[in-house]
């Protein structure tokens, strides 16, 4: 199998942890990739640094995307994408913009883009039970996504998940099933699945 990496895009709530621990537990190939973070709030799944470092990195040309969510800035580094696919792995990135997920694309490894969805209730639910102390400003960010979703309606994706109405385990199968099977990335409904 050629080199390949996930994209998990949805809002905060979506599924994105749960199912990439599930895409772990179908093959240990699946790794979270650990996004480069400077600045406050949760440390679990991120390699810490600081705004001076994302940005040498950024003039040497090794950012494929940087972006600024919970008063923290976020980069996603070339370099991290080529050791974990050098090492056999198949890195799976979580993403909260269009912007994010197309500029990976310059990697140029199979992407196998999967956009998760879910509503705002169940994304308020899933924040409290796993006891955010943010809910408010990720739902916020629940609505920020819906809109960039809408403003790049003709993006394609290889997959469309509703998390609230497939299981994580079922989820991470689909997803294994689009990566082996090569799915091609198609324009999909996206007004009807926002509402």
């Amino acid at each position: 199998m050629s080199p390949s990496g996930i994209v998990l895009y949805g809002p905060p709530g979506s599924g994105k942890d749960t199912i990439t621990a599930e895409l772990s537990n179908l093959r240990p190939e699946f790794t979270l990739f650990q996004r480069l973070k400077a600045g406050p709030g949760r440390t679990t799944g991120y390699r810490l640094t600081t705004p001076e470092h994302i940005e040498e990195l950024a003039q040497a040309g090794e950012v494929l995307y940087r972006n600024s969510r919970y008063d923290a800035e976020y980069a996603i580094d070339r370099g991290e994408v080529t050791a974990l696919v050098s090492s056999g792995r198949i890195p799976v990135l979580h993403m909260g913009q269009v912007a994010g997920a197309r500029a990976v694309a310059a990697h140029p490894i199979n992407w196998v883009r999967v956009l998760l969805w879910c509503p705002e209730d169940v994304t308020r639910q899933r924040c409290q039970d796993r006891g955010d102390r943010d809910v408010d400003k990720r739902l916020k960010v629940w609505h920020e996504t819906r809109q960039d979703l809408l403003d790049h309606a003709a993006e394609p994706w290889s997959l469309v998940i509703r998390s609230d109405q497939l299981s994580a385990a079922h989820a991470a199968q689909a997803i294994d099933e689009a990566l082996t099977a090569g799915a091609p990335t198609e324009v999909r409904d996206i007004r009807g699945l926002v509402g």
